[in-house]
C-alpha cells in the first residue's frame, strides 16, 4: 500500500494541455455525457470529472466550431472555416483520411484473370480533383460517415463519356443499399468542361458512400474518366475544431465558413489569413497559388493574332496581343517583341441576311427581305418566300447569337477569356490559359420552322446544321461537337481526334425544339505549367443553319400562291403536294412517290419509291406493306412477310473486353414498320433509368427501322439489372427491296451467307441512316437478306455473318440474315400434283401432294381427295382380247405349218438336184419334171424354175400375211369400239 501510494505520489495533476474532450455514444433518450481522454493514457492523473453534455442533435452553424470545455459555440479564427454541421473535401493532392478506393474482382471472365489484372486500378488525385480509372475495371471510391441526425451529400462531378458506367449509391453498416429512385444512383452525362452538382439525402447512423465506375470501351474510343470534386456531407453533430484554409486561399475575417482563392500575383501557405504579394517585375503567381514563379523570356507562344473590328471606313487589320495573363519578360535577353500591327484592310463583307448600310455595321435584313450580304436588302417577288436560317462565313465580329468562353476542369486561369478568335474568312481557336483548356463556341437556335408551303408535311426534317473545319495539332488535340435540345443536357453529337484536313459535317434536326449547338476544342488533356501547343488549332470557316426560327434570308424559294392575282400571299400546299413550276399552285404527288423534307418545287420533287415499297397518304416516306412479287421463268412469286413485319432481335456474344466485362450486341429490326413509323426501339437505362416510357420525349431512346445497342448483363459486371448504352439508329429510312445485290448505292454482300442454292432467290431490304459521322462520311447503311427455310418457323432465325459478328465488316453497312418459312413464296397450283389411284370396285381416287422439297408457304390450299366411279373390263373388250388371242396362236400355228412346208419343199429340191449331177444332166421343165407319183409324198404340184432363195422367202412371207392381216383388222376395230364406248 505505501508503494501505491508513493506511485501515485509521483504522477503529476493533468494540465488542460495533456487531455481532450469527447462525447459518448448517445442513449436511447438522445443524451450523452462529455468525458475527459488523456494524450498519453497514465502519465497524468485528475482528469476533470464527466458531465452532461449537449443534445445528440446539437450542432452550431457554418463558421463555428463546439468548444468542449464550455460546450459552446466558438467562432472560427481568422485563416480557418467551419461548416458547422458538415464536412467538405475539396484537396486531392492525395486520397484524404476516411476514403478507399477499391477495385471489384467478380469472376465472371472465361478464364477468371481479372482480379490480378485489376491490382492497378484506383481513383487518382489531381490536385483539385479526383479522377475514376481509365480501364475497364469496376473501381469504387469508398467513404463511411456516422450521421447523427439527418443529412445529405453533395458533390460536383463530369462524366462525359458514355462508355463508362457511372454510379452513386450508399449502404447501411450491414451492406444493405439504401432505398433511392434510380435517377439517383445513375448519374447524367454532362457537356466537356461543365461542372455538374448532385445531393442524395442521408439517413441518421452509418452511411457508406460509394462512387463505382466501370469503363467498357467495347472497340470504342478511350475512356475518358470522371472527375468529382467539393464532396460535403451534412449531418455530423458537431465539428470540435476548425479546419485551415489549403495553400492558395484565406479567410480574412473570423467566422468564416469557407476560403477564397489567393488574387493573382499572391501567394499563400496553409492557414492564412491573408495572401503575401510577389515582386511583379521578376515573378508571377496565377490565382490560388502557393508560390512565386520566375518570369521567363517572352517567346512566339506568349502572343496571339486577332482582327480588328472594322472601323468607320470599313477598314480592319490584324492585331498582335500578349497572352493573359502577361508572365514573360519582354526585356530579357533572349526575349521577342509583339510584332508590328497590319495592314488595314478592307474588312470582309456581311454575311448573308446580312448588309451594313454605308456603316461598319452589320445588320439583319427585315421580314421579308433578303440579302447576300454584298447588296441592300430586297423585297422577294410575287410567288416566293424567305429562306429563313443562318449562314455565317464571314467573320468579322461574332454573332449575336453566337458566344465564345474558356474552361478548366482543374483552375479558373481563363475564366473570362475568349475561347475562339475571329479571323476574317474563319473563326478559330483562341490561346486560353493552359493547353488543356476546353475552348468553346456556343450557337443558340430557339427553334425551326418550315416554310409556309412545306409547314402542312408529316417530313422528319426540320432543319440542319452544316459547318466546315479543320483541325491542325501536333498533340492529341480533340474537337467536340455537342447538342443540347430542350436545355435537357448536353450530349457528343460527334468528335474528331488529331489533325484534321478541311472537310464538311452535316446533322439533321428531326425535332423542333430549342438547341444549343457546342463546339468544345482542347490541345490536349494532360496538365502542364509550360505551354507547348500554343499553336494547335482549329478553324471554323463556315457555319449553316436551315429555317431557323428568328433567322435571315439569303435568297428566296418559291411558294404556292392562292391564285394568280397579283399579291397573292403564300399558302401552305396539303402534306403530299408539290408545287408546280407554271401555275405555282398545288399539285399532289402521283401514286407511290415521297417529297424531299426540303424541297417541294417542281414535279421532279415528287421523287419515286424504292422497289418493292409504296408511299404513305402524306407522301413523306416510302415503307414496305410486307408483300413482295418476283416474276421468274414465266411464273409469278407472291411473298407475305408479315409474319416478320413485327420487331425481331438478334443479340449475339457473349464477348468480353479486354478486362473480362461480358457484353452483348443487341439488334432490334422491324423490317416493315408501320407504314413508315419505325417502331423498333433501342433505349438507353445507363445514362437515365429514371426513363420509364422509352417513347416520352424525355426518354433516351433511338427510333428506328434498326437499332442497336450494347447490353451488360446483371452477372456481368455485378449489376442488379442488365445495362444498356451506346443506342445507335442503323436505319432510319428504307430504300426498298429487291433481288438485286445493290440498291442505290448499298451493297449486299451474298458471300457472307453461303448456302445451298434453292429455287427461290434471297430478297434483300435496303436501309439507310443519313446521319454521317467521322468513320463513315456518307451514314450507315443495312442490308436484311430474307431467305426461304422451310425447315425454319415462321418467326423465323435472324444471324449475322461469321466473320463479322458486329454484323457489320466496316463499321458503316450492316448485314443480316433472316431464315424464315415465312420469306417462301405464297402457295399456287404450281407447288402441287396429283396422283390416280387404280379403279377398285367400281371407284377410282385422286390425291394430291406437294412437290418435294416444299419451297411455299400459305397461299392455295392442297385440294381434297377426290373419288369417282369407273368400269371394270368390259364386254368388247373382253371380245378385243379374245380375238387378239385367237389371232396370236392362229399366227403361230401358221408360222410353224409354213417352216415344216418349206423344210420339205427344200428336202424335195435337194434331191433333185443331187440325182440330175449323177445320172444326167437337168431336163427341161416340161420333160424333167418329177411326176405325180414319185417319191415318198406327193402333196403339192412342184415347178422347178431354179428360184433363188430370197424369193421364196418372200413368197411365203406373203401366204402369212394373208392369214396375219384379217386377225390385225379385227383386233383394232375391237379396240377403238371399246374407246367409243
Amino acid at each position: 500500500t505505501s508503494s501505491g501510494q508513493d506511485i501515485a505520489g509521483c504522477i503529476s495533476l493533468c494540465p488542460s494541455g495533456d487531455y481532450y474532450f469527447e462525447y459518448t455514444e448517445c442513449d436511447s433518450t438522445g443524451s450523452r455525457w462529455r468525458v475527459a481522454i488523456p494524450q498519453r493514457p497514465g502519465e497524468c492523473t485528475g482528469l476533470p470529472d464527466p458531465v452532461q453534455g449537449t443534445d445528440c442533435t446539437f450542432s452550431c452553424e457554418a463558421g463555428e466550431f463546439l468548444e468542449m470545455s464550455a460546450q459552446e459555440c466558438t467562432q472560427c479564427a481568422a485563416g480557418s472555416y467551419s461548416l458547422g454541421s458538415g464536412i467538405r473535401f475539396e484537396e486531392w493532392d492525395d486520397i484524404p483520411p476516411g476514403f478507399s478506393s477499391v477495385a471489384t474482382y467478380l469472376d465472371n471472365t472465361p478464364h477468371g484473370q481479372e482480379g490480378p489484372s485489376c491490382n492497378g486500378s484506383s481513383w487518382i488525385a489531381q490536385g483539385s480533383y479526383v479522377e475514376s480509372n481509365r480501364d475497364e475495371c469496376s473501381v469504387s471510391l469508398v467513404y463511411a460517415v456516422h450521421l447523427k441526425k439527418q443529412g445529405s451529400v453533395s458533390f460536383d462531378y463530369q462524366y462525359v463519356d458514355n462508355n463508362i458506367f457511372f454510379e452513386f449509391f450508399i449502404q447501411n453498416d450491414q451492406c444493405q443499399e439504401m432505398e433511392k429512385t434510380s435517377d439517383q444512383k445513375w448519374m447524367k452525362l454532362t457537356s466537356n468542361g461543365q461542372w455538374s452538382k448532385h445531393t442524395v439525402s442521408l439517413k441518421s447512423g452509418t452511411n457508406v458512400l460509394y462512387w463505382r465506375t466501370t469503363g467498357v470501351t467495347v472497340g470504342a474510343k478511350v475512356v475518358k474518366p470522371v472527375l468529382l470534386k467539393n464532396i460535403q456531407i451534412e449531418g455530423v453533430a458537431y465539428m470540435s475544431e476548425c479546419l485551415p484554409c489549403k495553400p492558395g486561399t484565406f479567410s480574412k475575417a473570423p467566422g468564416s465558413s469557407s476560403c477564397e482563392l489567393c488574387p493573382r500575383n499572391t501567394y499563400s501557405g496553409r492557414g492564412a489569413s491573408s495572401c503575401t504579394p510577389c515582386n511583379t517585375s521578376t515573378h508571377y503567381a496565377l490565382e490560388g497559388s502557393t508560390m512565386c514563379k520566375a518570369r521567363p523570356a517572352c517567346s512566339k507562344k506568349d502572343y496571339f493574332q486577332i482582327h480588328s473590328v472594322c472601323d468607320e471606313e470599313g477598314k480592319t487589320q490584324i492585331i498582335y496581343k500578349w497572352i493573359e495573363p502577361k508572365i514573360c519578360l519582354e526585356d530579357a535577353s533572349d526575349a521577342v517583341t509583339l510584332p508590328p500591327t497590319g495592314k488595314r484592310e478592307p474588312c470582309p463583307p456581311c454575311n448573308p441576311g446580312f448588309y451594313n448600310n454605308n456603316t461598319a455595321t452589320c445588320l439583319p435584313c427585315p421580314q421579308g427581305t433578303y440579302s447576300d450580304g454584298l447588296k441592300e436588302c430586297q423585297p422577294c417577288p410575287a410567288g416566293t418566300e424567305p429562306a429563313l436560317g443562318y449562314e455565317y462565313k464571314w467573320w468579322n465580329i461574332l454573332p449575336a447569337n453566337i458566344k465564345s468562353s474558356c474552361f478548366n476542369v482543374a483552375n479558373t486561369k481563363c475564366d473570362g477569356m475568349n475561347g475562339w478568335e475571329v479571323a476574317g474568312d474563319h473563326i478559330r481557336s483562341g490561346a486560353g490559359g493552359s493547353d488543356n483548356d476546353y475552348l468553346i463556341l456556343n450557337l443558340k437556335v430557339p427553334g425551326f420552322r418550315l416554310p409556309t408551303s412545306i409547314s402542312g408535311t408529316s417530313g422528319t426534317e426540320f432543319g440542319r446544321i452544316t459547318f466546315v473545319f479543320e483541325t491542325i495539332c501536333s498533340a492529341d488535340c480533340e474537337l467536340y461537337f455537342m447538342m443540347d435540345t430542350d436545355r435537357r443536357s448536353t450530349s457528343v453529337v460527334e468528335s474528331w481526334e488529331g489533325s484534321k484536313e478541311k472537310q464538311s459535317y452535316t446533322h439533321i434536326m428531326t425535332k423542333n425544339a430549342s438547341v444549343s449547338y457546342t463546339w468544345a476544342f482542347q490541345r490536349t488533356n494532360q496538365a502542364k505549367d509550360v505551354r507547348q501547343y500554343i499553336n494547335d488549332m482549329v478553324k471554323m470557316y463556315s457555319i449553316t443553319v436551315t429555317n431557323a426560327l428568328d433567322g435571315v434570308a439569303s435568297s428566296c424559294r418559291a411558294c404556292a400562291i392562292e391564285s394568280q392575282q397579283p399579291g397573292s400571299a403564300c399558302v401552305p400546299c396539303p402534306a403530299g403536294y408539290y408545287i408546280d413550276e407554271e401555275t405555282n399552285q398545288c399539285l399532289e404527288c402521283p401514286p407511290n412517290t415521297f417529297l424531299s423534307g426540303h424541297h417541294v418545287y417542281g414535279r421532279d420533287a415528287c421523287q419515286p419509291c424504292g422497289p418493292g415499297s409504296r408511299s404513305n397518304k402524306e407522301h413523306s416516306l416510302c415503307f414496305s406493306d410486307c408483300s413482295f412479287t418476283y416474276l421468274e421463268l414465266n411464273q409469278t412469286l407472291q411473298f407475305d412477310f408479315s409474319p416478320l413485319g413485327f420487331t425481331g432481335s438478334i443479340m449475339n456474344g457473349p464477348s468480353f473486353t479486354s478486362k473480362g466485362t461480358k457484353y452483348y450486341h443487341l439488334f432490334n429490326i422491324s423490317l416493315c414498320g408501320l407504314e413508315g413509323h419505325r417502331p423498333a426501339v433501342c433505349s438507353d437505362n445507363v445514362t437515365d433509368l429514371s426513363d420509364k416510357d422509352p417513347h416520352s420525349a424525355e426518354s433516351n431512346s433511338v427510333e428506328a427501322f434498326i437499332c442497336q445497342s450494347t447490353v451488360i448483363p446483371s452477372d456481368g459486371r455485378g449489376f442488379r439489372v442488365a445495362l444498356t448504352s451506346q443506342s445507335t439508329g442503323l436505319a432510319d429510312s428504307f430504300l426498298g427491296a429487291t433481288i438485286e445485290k445493290s440498291l442505290n448505292g448499298v451493297a449486299a454482300r451474298p458471300e457472307l451467307f453461303p448456302t445451298a442454292p434453292r429455287r427461290v432467290p434471297d430478297i434483300n431490304f435496303y436501309y439507310r441512316s443519313p446521319q454521317t459521322t467521322s468513320s463513315c462520311e456518307n451514314g450507315r447503311n443495312t442490308v436484311v437478306t430474307l431467305r426461304c427455310n422451310p425447315e425454319k418457323s415462321a418467326k423465323g432465325e435472324i444471324s449475322v455473318p461469321r466473320e463479322c459478328p458486329a454484323g457489320t465488316c466496316d463499321g458503316c453497312t450492316f448485314h443480316f440474315l433472316w431464315e424464315s418459312s415465312s420469306a417462301c413464296p405464297r402457295c399456287t397450283e404450281a407447288d402441287y400434283h396429283q396422283i390416280e389411284g387404280a379403279c377398285k370396285g367400281g371407284v377410282q381416287d385422286t390425291v394430291y401432294v406437294w412437290t418435294e422439297p416444299r419451297l411455299c408457304t400459305g397461299g392455295v390450299a392442297l385440294p381434297m381427295k377426290k373419288s369417282m366411279s369407273c368400269e371394270m373390263i368390259d364386254f368388247w373388250l373382253k371380245v378385243g382380247a379374245g380375238v387378239g388371242a385367237f389371232c396370236a396362236v392362229l399366227l403361230i400355228s401358221l408360222t410353224c405349218y409354213v417352216w415344216n412346208k418349206n423344210k420339205k419343199l427344200e428336202f424335195k429340191y435337194s434331191k433333185l438336184v443331187m440325182s440330175a449331177n449323177k445320172e444326167c444332166e437337168l431336163p427341161a421343165a416340161d420333160s424333167c419334171a418329177i411326176m405325180e407319183g414319185e417319191g415318198e409324198e406327193v402333196e403339192d404340184e412342184v415347178v422347178y424354175s431354179k428360184p433363188s432363195l430370197l424369193r421364196k422367202l418372200k413368197a411365203i412371207a406373203t401366204k402369212s400375211l394373208h392369214f396375219f392381216i384379217p386377225c390385225l383388222l379385227l383386233l383394232k376395230a375391237t379396240l377403238q369400239v371399246h374407246i367409243i364406248t
